[in-house]
């Protein structure tokens, strides 16, 4: 049976969290994860794009050797 969470479930636990961590301490936590996630997508363009600069440097070596054989 799955739980689901209403309105004032969802803010009994903010309350909670609130007073275990504290307003600054929770804030830090929050810039910290989106520090962590915005590496974590840096990360993943940055493979793209290494991808994608290997497929440009064959195309341009085939090309080069068709022209070669002309």
């Amino acid at each position: 049976m799955p739980i689901r969470f209403g309105v004032p479930e969802l803010l009994i636990i903010l309350v909670i969290i609130v007073l275990l961590f504290g307003v600054g301490r929770i804030g830090k936590i929050a810039g910290e994860l989106g520090k962590g996630i915005r590496s974590f997508k840096d990360g993943l363009n940055s493979n793209e794009k290494d991808k994608d600069d290997k497929k440009d440097d064959v195309q341009e070596k085939s090309n080069e050797t068709t022209e070669e054989k002309n």
